[in-house]
C-alpha cells in the first residue's frame, strides 16, 4: 500500500536510474534510495523541520546531509528534468495559499510621514534656524 507522502511506483521507475549509490556504480551502494526519496517528499509535502522527521526515515542529519550532497552534484535537477510533465492541463493551484498585496487589490496606499517630507530634515532645520558660529554663541560676533 501507497503511503500518504510516498513516491508512486510509475514517478520511482522514472527516476531510479538518476540516483547515485546504484549497483555497478563507484562508491557506496545505497539500499534505500526510495525511503530517502519518501523522505523528502515527506519534509516537502509537510513543511516540518528536518529535526522532526520520523524515525521510519532514518537519522534527520543523515538525511538532510544527504540532501544538501544530492543538491551540490545537480542530482536533484536530473530528477527535477526527469519528473517534468510538459502538459500543464493538469496543474492546480491552491489559492489558500497564494496572497498578493493589498495594493494589487486595488486599496488605497498608505501615506508614511517619511513620504510626505519633501525635502530632508537638516535642510529645513538650516532654513529656521539662525546661523551658528563660535562667535554668535560667545556674543562676540556681529551680524
Amino acid at each position: 500500500m501507497l503511503q500518504r507522502h510516498a513516491i508512486s511506483d510509475a514517478d520511482w521507475e522514472r527516476i531510479k536510474d538518476l540516483l547515485p549509490g546504484r549497483a555497478g556504480q563507484t562508491g557506496w551502494l545505497a539500499e534505500d534510495n526510495r525511503r530517502f526519496v519518501d523522505a523528502i517528499l515527506y519534509i516537502a509535502r509537510t513543511s516540518i523541520p528536518w529535526r522532526d522527521l520520523p524515525p521510519r526515515f532514518g537519522n534527520w542529519n543523515s538525511v538532510w546531509r544527504r540532501f544538501d550532497r544530492w543538491c551540490r552534484k545537480g542530482t536533484w535537477q536530473r530528477v527535477f528534468e526527469a519528473l517534468q510533465d510538459p502538459d500543464l492541463e493538469w496543474l492546480i493551484l491552491d489559492s489558500t495559499v497564494i496572497r498578493a498585496h493589498l495594493s494589487a487589490a486595488g486599496a488605497k496606499k498608505k501615506r508614511t510621514a517619511a513620504a510626505d517630507r519633501t525635502s530632508k530634515p537638516s535642510v529645513v532645520a538650516a532654513a529656521v534656524s539662525e546661523p551658528r558660529s563660535m562667535l554668535r554663541s560667545t556674543g562676540w560676533g556681529c551680524r
